[in-house]
């Protein structure tokens, strides 16, 4: 990636979305998400655990074992990137697709997710434990789904899903790809379509402390560390100037509000707060070009917390892009 703007940045992806038929009532909540990942999380576990241990540190497997490079994530031994912390982004998001949150017997329901890096070799588990935890029982009174199709966009941003599985045939699907980056509008707008959580000074930025350079810079890290740890490149780039370049843009049209979210962790036995920011700001060409092949990849993998829960998705807005959701969005 260059000072210019111009150059796309490299970090294989694919993006999928699962096509569900429902075989009982379900009714799931307000972004979903921490329903999905938890129901996944579990049958996958299930599925993959051989040792049964309680803690995933404690296994011979922890550094092989599918279930935890995708959900427990532990940085490689050796590494010298994030060796004071427990585990490094994950390799995956959930992208929420507008669907009513009451499905009726019968009705079809669509989830999409995003695969980043070597976990694309882990997507027949992923498939599985998908279909397994919709089979099992999703949100109030645990309505069951079935998995009927998968999808998978041809190449990232394209806008061409392509059928890769379906019940009457075997998994096939395209290799991963980075995706290309489009030239820069004069002006663009971007619209946090879920909420965004990002922390300043150990605190949630709320709407009125919210500027580009939080935003710009959580993001870059986060997009050099998936780079490092999934793909196992070093992201190129000027960090250091970059955020500082990003800390003198100014919003416009800034029109921020702040979602209140409350999920419920087996893990701590109590209900915590997931809320963030929602709303849209715009950017001018001019300020926004070095900045541009981050903000377009980050469509993809999203911004600040929670991302595999599908929060800190965003679209890009302009008349030029029209088909600039975030990944998984609808045609």
């Amino acid at each position: 990636m260059d000072s210019s703007g111009t150059s796309a940045i490299a970090l294989p992806l694919a993006s999928y979305r699962a096509r569900f038929v429902a075989t009982t009532a379900v009714s799931l909540p307000p972004y979903a998400g921490s329903t999905w990942r938890g129901a996944l999380g579990h049958a996958l576990k299930r599925a993959v655990c051989i040792t049964r241990l309680p803690a995933c540190p404690e296994c011979l497997l922890y550094r092989s074992c599918a279930y935890s490079y995708v959900f427990e994530t532990p940085p490689p031994l050796g590494t010298n990137r994030l060796r004071k912390y427990p585990a490094a982004p994950h390799p995956f998001v959930l992208d929420l697709l507008p669907e009513p949150a009451r499905i009726e017997p019968g009705a079809t329901h669509r989830l999409g997710f995003t695969l980043i890096g070597r976990a694309n070799d882990r997507l027949a588990y992923f498939a599985w434990a998908l279909d397994n935890a919709a089979q099992q029982g999703l949100g109030r009174g645990g309505g069951g789904l079935r998995m009927e199709a998968l999808e998978q966009e041809a190449t990232p941003g394209s806008g061409d899903w392509q059928r890769i599985w379906s019940r009457d045939a075997r998994l096939e699907p395209l290799p991963p790809a980075s995706p290309a980056l489009p030239a820069m509008p004069q002006a663009f707008t971007i619209r946090l379509a879920t909420p965004l959580r990002l922390k300043g000074e150990g605190e949630p930025v709320r709407p009125e402390d919210f500027g580009f350079g939080s935003f710009f810079s959580h993001l870059l890290r986060r997009i050099s560390l998936l780079a490092y740890f999934h793909t196992g490149r070093e992201l190129e780039a000027d960090f250091a100037g970059l955020t500082r370049q990003a800390h003198l843009v100014s919003l416009r049209d800034a029109r921020l509000d702040w979602c209140e979210l409350k999920r419920y962790s087996n893990r701590q036995g109590r209900h915590v707060p997931m809320g963030g920011i929602t709303g849209s700001f715009a950017l001018e060409g001019a300020q926004a070009r070095p900045f541009w092949p981050v903000l377009w990849l980050g469509r993809f993998v999203h911004a600040g917390a929670a991302t595999v829960m599908g929060l800190g998705a965003y679209d890009i807005e302009t008349a030029s892009l029209q088909h600039a959701g975030h990944a998984g969005a609808p045609d």
